[in-house]
């Protein structure tokens, strides 16, 4: 069963049972193992099920400005968003798909913080710490302004950039790669943005 399928499986059981009285987060394990739990440690999780008051409907991946993790970074959100131009919206939703705000996240490939930055790109944006959020914050987000500024404010390029690496873009003819991340990762980023719109 695909990683999908899994997904859409686990929300309908989840969404036929009594009413979430917690977030519900979902991983898949290198053996193709879909875990569910309230309470996510470590990386990877993606949250799958928001908690709700009774009466009141789910809502699936639509936590961006609600959940307790995102309200805590609401702030310095706004000031990187007024310092370097990029919106917040863009910010919240870049955060959203890469950490879910969380500032320890750490992906298999090295990526760290908030903005999940790689070594290289933190040094390239003078972030000597990747897990403290505001330096984190602000090296993304200067990033991201300048994957927008070089490939032409197209905001699909800059997101596939900003996963796969701009050597990868402009490789691939300044088209999003044909990477199965990417491909991903691109229409996620694009629709937590365009519900925060």
């Amino acid at each position: 069963m695909n990683r999908p399928t899994k997904l859409i499986l686990s929300l309908c059981c989840l969404l036929s049972a009594a009413p979430a009285q917690a977030d519900i987060y979902a991983r898949e394990d290198g053996e193709g193992t879909l875990h569910l739990t309230d309470t996510p440690v470590g990386e990877g999780y993606e949250l799958l099920l928001e908690s709700r008051s009774a009466g009141a409907p789910a809502s699936v991946g639509r936590t961006v400005g609600r959940s307790a993790a995102a309200a805590a970074h609401q702030q310095r959100i706004a000031r990187v968003a007024g310092r370097t131009g990029v919106e917040a919206g863009l910010l919240n939703a870049v955060i959203a798909v890469e950490s879910a705000y969380n500032p320890k996240a750490v992906s298999p490939k090295g990526a760290a913080g908030l903005m999940q930055l790689m070594p290289d790109t933190a040094r390239r944006y003078g972030v000597t710490d990747r897990f403290d959020p505001d330096q984190n914050l602000l090296g993304g987000a200067l990033y991201l302004r300048d994957l927008m500024a070089r490939f032409d404010n197209q905001l699909e390029l800059a997101l596939a950039a900003y996963n796969a690496g701009e050597g990868a873009v402009e490789r691939h003819g300044r088209r999003v790669p044909p990477f199965a991340e990417t491909l991903r990762y691109v229409p996620k980023v694009l629709d937590h943005y365009r519900s925060l719109r």
